[in-house]
């Protein structure tokens, strides 16, 4: 399975969306609670790294391209 699997994503976001987790989460026991807990603040995380490096990579280069056109002034 490659890293940029957008399809793993796009089920993961119905199943998110569906219904179907909160479902899980009722009928869950203790441990599959936490687990459920867990991946979500997991994915959390994940997602703020990526947020993180989508920022990064839009504006690579563009800071210092501001930084120098400051400094000429």
């Amino acid at each position: 399975m490659s890293l940029l699997d957008t399809a793993y994503l796009e089920r993961l976001e119905d199943y998110l969306i569906s219904g179907d987790l909160e479902l899980d989460f009722d009928f869950a026991g203790e441990e599959g609670r936490g687990m459920i807990l867990e991946f979500l603040e997991k994915l959390m995380d994940v997602a703020e790294k990526a947020d993180e490096a989508a920022t990064k990579l839009l504006f690579k280069g563009q800071l210092g391209a501001l930084a120098g056109a400051k400094t000429q002034k």
